[in-house]
């Protein structure tokens, strides 16, 4: 899926556009004990439980594509009779209204999802109505033709709220406020089946995660029989690492300024696009070898780039730089560049000395004061 898609199905979490039919919940102790298990119509909620519910569901789609919301291609294996792909389609099918495939799921979660406190298990059933578009991309809401039929599962922490004083209006008087078991943002979550092209795609799942470096690689696997992609962090200090391996840590400053630069301009030229820039060996090899490193380095590093990532894995482009720029970092300074600014900085030799020269025409700040950068020393 891609931002488009997730924002489509982002804005039927609203009163207006709700096609949730069906809710379920189970609350999990830190002994893995299910202590309460709930079912019901969606719509026959209170409206401010409705909102909170609301919030809770957006939020677990929300995030970048790529380092919060991954998208899972389930095994071939795994679509053969007795595989999670028929357990998931039977769960949805059943519109959550059978108490054996509800209790099958939750133990599923329970003995795979790893945390040391209590959480809540929530489980929606919805069917959108798709609407058709014109060729300007306008929505034709007389025009559909394809209802997506989906779960939405969210896995939320709950935990006891902060200790703390309250005033207490029926006593008038400031008093210890009582503590709750407050259910917190989702950090786990998934769809299924994934939204691709507009359309119900049963060989997909839409797995979210708060936290970009815990996956739960034993989660994902009981539940759709994937092996989870590299994370965010993973793709990047691999980068870095192989990067750093080939060009034997001596590269030459405008190589590796360079590569960088290089991805930079991939990102700036697929900012339009819904889809997540990729790039995989090839294409990492070429930037390699147009930025200046010799052919038997741009050999080497497709090479460990398939023992350590993957002869066809794609890498992110935003997960291999950051949006904030480049950090250049020596042993008595740090220097940070903007990606638009990244030729301000060119190395050049003073009095005999290897120095790293920043442009310091127009406005200058020390410490928030602005200065004039003068060459003239003052007279004292």
């Amino acid at each position: 899926m891609n931002k488009k898609e997730v924002l489509e199905i982002r804005k039927q979490f609203t009163p207006e556009n709700c096609a949730i039919t069906r809710i379920c919940g189970c609350y999990v102790d830190h002994e893995k004990t299910k202590r309460l298990q709930t079912k019901t119509a969606f719509l026959s909620m209170p409206e401010e439980e409705e909102f909170k519910y609301f919030d809770m569901f957006r939020k677990t789609l929300s995030g970048k594509i790529g380092r919060n919301l991954l998208n899972l291609e389930i095994p071939l294996e795994e679509e053969m009779p007795g595989g999670a792909q028929e357990f998931l389609l039977q769960l949805r099918d059943s519109k959550l209204k059978e108490d054996e495939l509800l209790n099958a799921f939750y133990d599923k979660v329970i003995e795979n999802y790893i945390c040391a406190g209590n959480y809540y298990i929530v489980l929606i059933h919805a069917m959108y109505d798709i609407p058709g578009r014109a060729s300007d991309q306008t929505e034709l809401y007389d025009a559909s033709e394809d209802v997506y039929e989906y779960l939405l599962c969210s896995i939320c922490p709950v935990e006891l709220s902060k200790a703390g004083l309250c005033y207490d209006e029926e006593e008038n008087r400031i008093t210890e406020r009582r503590r709750e078991w407050e259910v917190g943002a989702p950090v786990k979550g998934f769809m299924f089946p994934a939204f691709n092209d507009r359309n119900t795609d049963i060989h997909a799942v839409l797995y979210y995660t708060k936290k970009t470096e815990e996956l739960q690689e034993q989660l994902t696997q009981e539940l759709f029989g994937v092996n989870i992609p590299l994370s965010a962090e993973a793709q990047k200090s691999m980068f870095q690492k192989i990067l750093g391996n080939v060009l034997e840590n001596r590269a030459g400053y405008s190589i590796v300024m360079d590569v960088y630069n290089r991805l930079y301009e991939l990102l700036e030229e697929g900012k339009d696009d819904p889809d997540p820039v990729t790039v995989g060996k090839y294409e990492l090899r070429r930037i390699l070898e147009n930025s200046g490193a010799a052919e038997e380095m741009a050999e080497r590093f497709e090479k460990e780039y398939e023992e350590f990532i993957g002869r066809d894995t794609l890498l992110q482009v935003s997960n291999l730089v950051s949006p904030k720029g480049i950090t250049i970092k020596t042993a008595d300074a740090t220097i940070r560049l903007e990606p638009s600014r990244m030729d301000m900085l060119e190395p050049t030799d003073l009095h005999g000395m290897k120095c790293l020269a920043v442009n310091a025409d127009g406005l200058v700040e020390m410490n928030g004061i602005s200065v004039v950068v003068d060459l003239d020393k003052p007279e004292v």
